[in-house]
């Protein structure tokens, strides 16, 4: 590992740290979105690109906004 970034890594590990577990919840709470609204497409994007929480946030706060989950009684 480059010198630079190796420093860089050992100065900053918190943040890094905390960007890493965000974007993790994130995905986290955006893939069970998806799938309770049946969104097959987002639900495979999220699962697949690596954004770090942008796409998840867009969907969240956008995209699923839009829907609600109806929830049958029997």
């Amino acid at each position: 590992m480059e010198e630079g970034l190796k420093i860089f890594i050992e100065q900053n590990a918190g943040l890094i740290t905390f960007i890493l577990l965000l974007s993790l919840i994130l995905k986290g709470f955006a893939l069970w979105r998806a799938a309770q609204l049946s969104h097959k497409g987002w639900f495979i994007a999220i699962l697949l690109v690596n954004s770090l929480g942008i796409l998840e946030t867009v969907y969240l706060l956008v995209v699923s906004k839009k829907y609600s989950v109806e929830i049958k009684q029997m």
